[in-house]
């Protein structure tokens, strides 16, 4: 049996629904249909950030071997305003160990809205691109992209997509996953 380990916070720990209605939860069932021979291990968790993803990552990689990483973390660091280059080494630190195991990552990115300033914005974005450059990993750069622009697909909060987009958010990522599948 192969190993997608996720790394993620509340948008893949599905945040404000039940458990098998996130997008993880979903991958694992299509990967029973499409891929089988594949497990599906979500240690994402609500709040999580790239520093605490980067503190958890050498036991995760360790207990797990997982075949493929998904890190789907950076959107509570954007919204906390940290350094972007804070963010940038934990990802990495996150990436680096990641292929220390033999790991192939897919790095899911995330965008954020405008209030820090345009600077912020778009050196938050390039982020994503830079890392998976230099280590030379799958890139998926805007996890929200098919559902960001309607409110309707979002909670009261405004945050976390609704369970019913979350076929969507799946839809968006498999074209860059499945690459790795084989």
């Amino acid at each position: 049996m192969k190993t997608i380990l996720v790394m993620g916070d509340s948008l893949s720990a599905g945040y404000g629904m039940s458990a098998g209605e996130g997008w993880v939860s979903l991958l694992q069932q299509r990967l029973q249909r499409d891929a089988p021979g594949w497990r599906v291990v979500n240690a994402s968790i609500s709040g999580e950030t790239s520093a605490g993803g980067a503190s958890r990552i050498v036991q995760a990689v360790v207990r797990e071997q997982p075949d493929i990483v998904i890190i789907a973390l950076g959107a509570n660091d954007g919204l906390r305003g940290l350094p972007l280059a804070d963010a940038r080494r934990n990802l990495a630190r996150m990436i680096g160990a990641s292929q220390h195991v033999g790991a192939q990552v897919l790095l899911v990115g995330m965008r954020m809205p405008p209030n820090l300033g345009a600077d912020y914005t778009r050196g938050f974005e390039d982020n994503y691109r830079l890392l998976a450059k230099t280590f030379d990993t799958a890139l998926l750069p805007f996890l929200l992209e098919p559902i960001a622009t309607d409110r309707a697909n979002f909670q009261d909060d405004n945050l976390h997509p609704t369970a019913a987009v979350q076929a969507q958010l799946l839809d968006h990522v498999w074209p860059a996953l499945q690459p790795l599948l084989d």
